[in-house]
Formats: C-alpha cells, structure tokens, sequence
C-alpha cells in the first residue's frame, strides 16, 4: 500500500487538490512538505498532533517535513473556525510561545539525515516587510473578490472582521510561496479548516512562479467523539503537549479512558502502527472489550511518543497504584501527578491522630462516624489498612515528608500534604 493509500485507509484525507497528479509526484520524487502552527499558547494541545504526525508520515517515505511556527501569522490571528476577533498577543508573548511549541515539534520529527526535518519561523520573512512592499509585492495578485468567496471571510461579515484578520489568508499564502520558492516545498498539509488558507498559497504561487510551477493541498478532518463531545477536553480543559500543564499520568489517562466507538479511529489518527496490528486491535474491541487491549495500545504509544518512555513507565506504574490502591511505592513526585485533582488537606502536628485529621480533612463528617468507619475497616493510609481508632500518624506515614494518601471505601482518595 501506498503512502496515499495508507492515508486514506486510516481516514486521514478529507481533501485535497489534483489526487492523480500528486499521486503521481511522490511516487517518483522525494519532496518537501510543510505544516504550521500559530502560536496562540506556549504549548500545542492534542488537536494540532495530527496534521503534524500526518507529515511525520511522510517523512518516514523518504519526503521532507518544514515545519512552520507563525511568529509573524500568530501577531495577527486567524479568523478560521472563529466567529469574532481574536485578542491580539504582544510580540514577548508571541515569542515566549514560539519556543515553547518548537521543544515539542523537536519531539515528534526526526531532524537528522538526507530528510531530516526543517523548523522555520515565518517572522524570519514577514516581520521585517514594510507595509508597501506587503501591497505591491503580494496583495497585488491576491483579488478581494476571490477573497471574499472564502467561507473563513464570508462567514464574518455579518458580524465584522477586521482588515487585520481579514488579510491573514494572504500572509498564510505568503509563507507557502516563500517556501515553495526556497525550499521547494510542493504541498501543504492542515486542518479542514485550513482550506481556504491552503488554496490562497496555492493561488499566489501560481501567479507569482514561472509559468508551469505546480504546487498542491492535502487538508486532514476535523477529530471527532461518538457521543457528540468535544475531543480533546476533558474536565481540567485542554489535553497538552506541555507536562506542565497537562502531566503525563493525565496525558495517558486521556487516552486509555477513549471509548471503544473511538478507540480504532484514535490508533488509525495518531500512531503509527501498522495495519495489522491496528486490525487486531479492531478486533480485540469487539470480541473482547473488557480488556482494553486497544486502549492501553493506544496510550502507549501515545505518552511514549510526547514525553518518553520513561514518562509512560511512571504513569503506568500510577495508574496501577491507584487500581490496587498500594500506593506507599510511589514517589512524591508520582503522587503530585496522580493525586492532582483529589481533594487535599494542610495538615500540622495536632492533626497527627487519625481520627481527627478523617474530620479535620472532611473526609468523615464526624468524629463517631471516622471511628466507625475505621473499625470497619473502611480507611487506608497508603495503601495500608487502619482499623485501630487511637492510631496516630508516623513519619514513616509521610511519603518523602511530604505527603500521605488516605482512602476512604474503594474510590475516595484524599491527600494530606505537609
């Protein structure tokens, strides 16, 4: 199978321009491609992985990924998918958040060898061009009209859209002709919603290169969930790339909860494995879903590809902790991860008899009921089953000094932190 075989099979291909045509070039050519990014965070968020991971794709067959942070397009804001203006960012913030993005774009490409990946800025050509220029050398061929038939464009005049974003395509535009004529790159790769952006470059090219030049468009579909939700949010907000912002026991969680209505459809987006194994996969869900083999295939991959395999290894060793509940191995470290989001309670030395921190952390409403609930055996101090009610906490019970998890029942984990 072919790569654009193989792009389609996986359901990556929503549109693109002259499918014969390209077919045709990659099968005889090693080109170059290219992806951006604007910066409107410090950090990608899973949305933005899979055009990206679709040019990995193409790296792996020999072609060559450019790889494009928008210094410049991140100033301005792109109106796709937006239906008022976007608050516009200073230019420290724009580039703050430039170096952020680039760390995690260094994570997925391979940047070594004859294919090795490109990463550009496109501040690097258009931060420095002074409005006439802009005019004379690229707004002379771009027609309002044309500009106007866009749906991004179309669908804000109503409301209003500003020049500002209103002559964003045209930068967008910019950059594919700026590295089609610099770094011979052939096609570009987006988002469904970067379709309008893709064929405005695709226009300046054809009215600014020699006669006969030839450039394309591959536009991959907007994620989806079954059930009709956001992907790629979850109750904390975001799934990042950063493990700051989102760890990496979050990052994986994200990924082994996916449904099984959309756990093939994930592994086809977002790894590269091979069909084969996707299809026994595909399998394993049907006939035995309760063991989730797609699942943990999926957040594997997934965690080992954005934050390493030692990254993955602490977030399987968390989520096997909190299933046991033997959570004493853990480090403070793990604990900060796994237990972000549970309740928690400062605790101080007069809080060091059992039964008062149960009430003095709201973990049992009352001193009767904390006794209660530890004579019958209801309470656990990592992991560790407490019974006697005159039980007062030791240092030992603080993991790295630091913390202790307490549990009430099967599921309720409460963190006391020092």
């Amino acid at each position: 199978m072919d790569l654009l075989q193989d792009l389609a099979w996986r359901g990556l291909i929503y549109q693109q321009t002259d499918e014969e045509s390209l077919k045709d070039l990659i099968s005889k050519d090693k080109i170059s491609l290219y992806c951006g990014v604007d910066p409107t965070a410090d950090s990608m968020h899973i949305g933005h992985m899979v055009p990206f991971l679709t040019l990995r794709r193409f790296q792996q067959h020999g072609h060559r990924p450019v790889v494009l942070v928008g210094g410049a397009t991140g100033l301005i804001g792109d109106p796709s998918g937006k239906s008022e203006e976007r608050n516009l960012q200073t230019l420290e913030t724009v580039q703050k958040n430039v170096e952020g993005i680039q760390k995690q774009l260094e994570a997925i490409f391979n940047f070594d060898g004859d294919n090795g990946a490109v990463l550009v800025n496109n501040y690097d050509w258009a931060g420095s061009m002074d409005i006439v220029t802009f005019l004379r050398d690229i707004g002379k061929h771009i027609g309002v009209n044309y500009m106007l038939a866009k749906d991004t464009i179309a669908s804000r005049l109503e409301s209003g859209i500003s020049f500002t974003e209103f002559t964003y395509t045209i930068l967008q535009a910019m950059d594919f002709n700026h590295l089609y004529e610099n770094f011979n790159c052939k096609l570009q790769v987006g988002g469904s919603d970067q379709w309008g952006n893709i064929t405005s470059g695709l226009e300046l090219i054809r009215k600014m290169q020699p006669e006969g030049s030839k450039a394309y468009g591959v536009t991959i579909p907007l994620v989806t969930k079954a059930d009709g939700t956001k992907f790629g949010k979850t109750e904390g907000g975001a799934v990042w790339l950063d493990a700051k912002k989102t760890t990496p026991y979050e990052f994986y969680q994200f990924w082994i909860n996916a449904a099984d209505a959309d756990v093939v459809k994930y592994l086809k987006y977002f790894t590269f494995l091979s069909h084969e194994e996707i299809e026994a996969l595909e399998k394993s869900v049907k006939e035995e879903p309760h063991l989730r083999k797609a699942q943990k295939a999926l957040a594997e991959e997934m965690t080992r590809l954005i934050h390493g395999e030692d990254s993955l290894q602490q977030a399987i060793k968390i989520t096997q902790a909190l299933f046991s509940g033997d959570v004493r191995n853990l480090t403070a470290s793990e604990i900060e991860q796994g237990f972000k989001d549970v309740p928690s309670f400062n605790a101080t030395e007069a809080d060091a008899n059992l039964v008062d921190l149960l009430v003095a952390a709201k973990i049992s409403p009352s001193k009767r009921q904390a006794r209660e609930d530890i004579t019958n055996g209801a309470v656990t101090v990592n992991g560790e089953r407490i019974t006697d009610t005159s039980y007062v906490l030791q240092d030992t019970d603080r993991i790295e000094g630091q913390f202790t998890i307490i549990r009430r029942g099967k599921k309720k984990y409460s963190l006391i932190k020092y």
